[in-house]
């Protein structure tokens, strides 16, 4: 539905960005974008910075695909455009895939500012690193849950030699497809 857009916001693994200015990809392209939404959404993605240092800031046209900005770039301003007017769920499918230490430090206070007003954050990663930020983990294998439950006592669980965990379980050893939520 049109709607789901207000309060739903999704990164996906592989960002495309359309061709158009920044703040028309952070805005979605909606024609009555503010500019104090499209910066909000920014700041909140910590991505201002650096695009007021790119030639046009805001104004700056992304090319085909975003293709005249890097990995990095591109996928900053996606999380900007997913955090683009205060989403009530946000999906993040490996949201670090492209990032630097200063991009993950940004991506790592967005899903902490998304919890601080009460949102919940499903995030999609395969590295452990990423999860710190979560509460509840489900551990997944081939599309069967392995593992549900608060974040410490899962990774416990899975830190367990193999062979015990996998009697208690019933399984063989996770792939390392995992889901957090953060609520």
């Amino acid at each position: 539905e049109e709607d789901a857009g207000r309060f739903l916001g999704y990164l996906p693994q592989a960002v495309e960005l359309f061709a158009g200015t920044v703040a028309q990809n952070i805005a979605r392209f909606d024609p009555e974008a503010s500019d104090e939404a499209i910066l909000k959404a920014a700041e909140a993605a910590g991505v201002d910075k650096l695009v007021r240092g790119l030639d046009k800031g805001f104004d700056t046209e992304v090319g085909p695909r975003g293709s005249r900005l890097s990995a990095g770039q591109r996928q900053r301003v996606a999380l900007a455009r997913a955090l683009y007017g205060d989403p009530f769920v946000l999906v993040l499918d490996e949201p670090n895939a492209a990032l630097d230490n200063e991009g993950e430090a940004a991506l790592l206070r967005a899903i902490d500012g998304v919890r601080r007003r009460q949102g919940i954050v499903v995030l999609i990663a395969h590295r452990l690193s990423t999860l710190k930020c979560v509460n509840k983990l489900l551990v997944l294998e081939r599309g069967t849950q392995l593992a549900f439950g608060p974040r410490d006592e899962v990774l416990k669980t899975l830190s367990r030699p193999a062979a015990g965990r996998d009697a208690a379980a019933g399984t063989t050893p996770p792939a390392p497809q995992t889901q957090g939520v953060s609520a």
